[in-house]
């Protein structure tokens, strides 16, 4: 198959990596959502001065809208979230056995967990999970790549390996040197060296069968539940073309939810809850934090993109147009446990949140990405680009204006919109019709509040029984959480593509705290 999007295309970061008029195109595609995003805002403002009651009818059709949305994504949550609890139920491994009683043995998990500064006991904790695993360790080769800047880093080497050596078929532990040309400090440049070494120094020494070797791509916090890898060794063994698929577990952050603030807890939920029904809408999905993916097709487009903050998402746009759209994501209706964001201060519990946020929304930088991409390929279906590119697109873009447009809508054309408007019975019952509308649409958070209690890891016996409750209560925070942890961190994550302030990788502190019972 001739490649249109070639090696060269895929180290492209931001437009300062082109010259010319396709430096100028890419540039325009950088800030074409922050543009339209900020258009949005603008429009809202001017029309509520000069045409209101425009502005009126549109807040309640959009208030519709939002609430027709809430309805079907928390029918989708419920949907995704029965089928991972029937997955959870089934044995795999000897499901594995039974449909596929050759094949399986033949598959090698390549276990790849990217660190910086995190305390030890998250690393342990992982691989404690690791070696609990229903499956043979005798098909894990575990790399554990620190990062230089690490001053512990042969310390915590030393440790994990007189502890883990023995339990897996391999562990390798590298250290991923700081400051290399062409990278930025984050996890694609880490990840991405750390299958160099192991392709390097296990799989081709041992001259190990590419095609059958899967890729599990982990945030060092994740903690794995028993059958995870049966079950996606079965997954894999049963997708056609598998080599050209993606698979992506569902992210619980849970690990630490307890020791959690309830705006951090919040935080966490909405992103567990986001990520579990979007596994219902596998023709929207893209790769997101820890997931899997085969070594083959990895190792041809020479791994993780090191020049990104977003390396999730980007792998899957650099798989899409390498192989000319002949890529997807297999949902995986089984969870990962992962960490909320916690800090030892409230304040910077905040700051922390906020600046995660930041950071994943600033995965619109993808948009420019494969939109470059499809101009240049035209191998790939007209159809098909729309159907991975548009719901990628508006998803950014809601992200950065919904709740605001909802927060400000109802109140602008009052504010400034002329008498003749805010005396008309439009104006006097636009608040409560937005009010009413949001109400019903409330729905959904108190949907989410239920499932946030059967999906909760067990209370701590060092906890008060009230933790439970605010565990409920918490949900009253999500209009604010809305704002504040939504949209204004994916707006000026599109603010700075726009001004061509592009962000470095940021690292999210992991910390572990323990709370005492009154």
């Amino acid at each position: 198959m001739s490649k249109i999007i070639t090696a060269d295309y895929l180290k492209i970061g931001n437009a300062q990596d082109l010259k010319g008029k396709e430096k100028i195109i890419y540039r325009f595609l950088e800030i074409l959502p922050g543009l339209l995003s900020w258009l949005t805002l603008f429009f809202l403002f001017f029309f509520s001065f000069k045409k209101p009651f425009w502005v009126a009818i549109f807040i309640i059709l959009f208030d519709l809208y939002w609430l027709i949305k809430t309805v079907y994504l928390s029918i989708h949550l419920r949907s995704a979230y029965q089928k991972m609890k029937e997955t959870l139920k089934v044995n795999w491994l000897e499901k594995l056995k039974n449909d596929y009683p050759n094949k399986w043995q033949e598959i090698t998990h390549l276990i790849i967990l990217p660190m910086y500064k995190e305390p030890l006991e998250i690393v342990e904790e992982s691989f404690l999970a690791l070696t609990k695993a229903n499956y043979p360790k005798e098909k894990f080769i575990v790399v554990l790549s620190i990062e230089e800047k690490n001053p512990k880093r042969k310390e915590i080497a030393d440790y994990l390996k007189k502890k883990f050596e023995n339990k897996f078929f391999k562990l390798l532990i590298t250290f991923h040197p700081k400051n290399l040309k062409g990278e930025i400090a984050g996890k694609g440049a880490n990840e991405s060296w750390a299958a160099k070494e192991a392709d390097e120094k296990i799989i081709k020494p041992l001259n190990l069968t590419e095609e059958k070797i899967i890729v599990s791509s982990f945030d060092v916090d994740s903690v794995i539940f028993k059958d995870y890898f049966a079950y996606l060794t079965y997954k894999f063994l049963s997708t056609p073309n598998n080599q050209r698929t993606s698979y992506q577990p569902i992210p619980l952050f849970l690990n630490n939810i307890w020791q959690a603030n309830p705006v951090s807890r919040v935080m966490a939920f909405s992103s567990t809850f986001w990520h579990t029904l979007n596994q219902d809408r596998p023709e929207k999905k893209i790769t997101f934090s820890s997931h899997s993916l085969p070594f083959k097709p990895l190792k041809e487009i020479n791994f993780w993109q090191k020049n990104v903050v977003s390396e999730d998402s980007r792998i899957f746009w650099n798989f899409f147009l390498y192989f000319n759209g002949n890529w997807r994501v297999v949902p995986l209706y089984y969870p990962i446990s992962m960490d909320a964001n916690t800090a030892p201060k409230f304040w910077q519990t905040l700051k922390n949140i906020y600046k995660q946020q930041r950071r994943w929304a600033y995965g619109v930088a993808d948009v420019s990405y494969f939109l470059y991409g499809f101009l240049k390929n035209k191998k790939i279906p007209l159809k098909k680009k729309f159907r991975y590119g548009f719901p990628t697109f508006a998803g950014f873009y809601s992200w950065a204006t919904n709740a605001l447009i909802i927060f400000l809508g109802g109140w602008l054309p009052l504010i400034f919109g002329e008498e003749k408007f805010r005396y008309s019975l439009l104006a006097s019952h636009l608040p409560f019709l937005t009010r009413d509308i949001l109400t019903i649409a409330m729905v959904g958070i108190v949907s989410s509040a239920v499932l946030t209690i059967q999906i909760l890891p067990p209370r701590p016996p060092n906890y008060p029984k009230r933790s439970t409750i605010s565990m409920v209560l918490q949900w009253l925070l999500v209009p604010i959480t809305l704002i504040i942890f939504g949209s204004l961190p994916a707006l000026e994550a599109q603010t700075r593509l726009l001004l061509g302030k592009y962000l470095d990788f940021w690292f999210t502190p992991k910390t572990r705290q323990e709370k005492r019972k009154d």
